[in-house]
């Protein structure tokens, strides 16, 4: 049965954008992050071996690094610890191979095209598998060693990425992963805002659905109540902040310990702060410091009315509306 995390990751996924930056920021091949989007195409994941035992891998997509260089990547996605997935890796890739000589996209003569084996795991135990098949492989007698079978992957142990990375990894991916992974004020003061304004800039509505849905089931089940991110249109957009004030007053039951009402009060107030600080920043640049100081010191109102001004104001004079800075 196919793990509700897995139809997630699926869908966040199925669009190159995060795939290029799943591999450009969390593998060591930084030679994918410069790879135009135009390069990555997903390619069929269910094969038929020769026996008609259907397999399927998780993912699989191809990316074109040069004139007639392409590299496989199989992505693979679990909840659990899979003794022997360097064997399930080996049998995909012969698979994959074999695939490829059946719909005939290897010309006669020419070589197998390369293959990044891609195991992202996001359990709460510790990935205990090895990650080479010679670690499940029993030593082999004199003689026989170099006919044994070879085979490793890179696994992103999603529970484990380094924190201070993650804070310096400037893409939607690392927002996503410290959702999960961070503590209620920062992700109220930091990471909601910052998602909220990522989603705001972003035209592709197949892709910010996708990372709205995914980002509201994590915190749906980190808070127990509804997440804030809407996508559908400016007006559904431009409640996000509002949503946003709501959910957080809920947010104590996953560390945000502000019991009194004065405390809630100011927890919105400085998610509000937060919301208003990123989205300007995003849309103008370097904030100056009487722009600062204006947010800082902003009432309810007047956050919430400089907030829905700069989705679309252009300029700060006109999300301020008084020619204030």
């Amino acid at each position: 049965m196919t793990a509700h995390h897995d139809i997630g990751y699926r869908a966040l996924f199925a669009h190159p954008e995060l795939v290029r930056d799943l591999l450009a920021g969390f593998t060591p091949f930084k030679l994918f992050g410069g790879i135009a989007l135009s390069c990555f195409k997903r390619i069929n994941a269910t094969y038929v071996s020769e026996r008609a035992v259907r397999r399927e891998g998780d993912m699989v997509w191809r990316v074109q690094l040069g004139a007639g260089l392409h590299v496989y990547v199989l992505l693979e996605f679990q909840a659990s610890v899979e003794h022997l997935m360097a064997v399930r890796m080996q049998t995909y890739i012969g698979l994959l191979y074999q695939d490829l000589g059946k719909r005939h996209e290897l010309r006669r003569g020419k070589l197998l095209p390369p293959v990044l084996p891609l195991v992202f795991y996001n359990g709460q135990r510790r990935w205990s598998a090895s990650l080479d098949l010679a670690g499940v492989l029993m030593a082999a007698p004199a003689g026989l060693a170099p006919f044994q079978p070879a085979q490793r992957y890179v696994l992103i142990d999603q529970k484990r990425l380094d924190q201070s990375t993650l804070k310096t990894t400037a893409n939607v991916l690392a927002l996503l992963f410290r959702l999960e992974l961070s503590s209620a004020p920062e992700v109220v003061e930091e990471i909601v805002p910052a998602l909220i304004t990522w989603l705001c800039a972003r035209p592709q509505r197949g892709l910010r659905r996708s990372v709205a849905r995914w980002a509201n089931r994590v915190v749906e089940r980190r808070s127990g109540k509804p997440g804030p991110f809407s996508l559908e249109n400016m007006e559904e957009i431009a409640d996000m902040g509002r949503k946003l004030l709501t959910w957080a007053e809920e947010f104590e039951s996953i560390g945000f310990k502000k019991g009194r009402a004065e405390g809630k009060a100011e927890g919105k107030l400085i998610a509000l702060r937060a919301m208003v600080d990123t989205l300007l920043r995003s849309r103008f640049g370097e904030l100056p410091a009487p722009a600062l100081q204006r947010i800082e010191q902003g009432t309810h109102a007047q956050l919430d009315r400089w907030f829905k001004r700069g989705l679309t104001a252009a300029s700060l004079d006109a999300v301020f509306g008084d020619g204030e800075q």
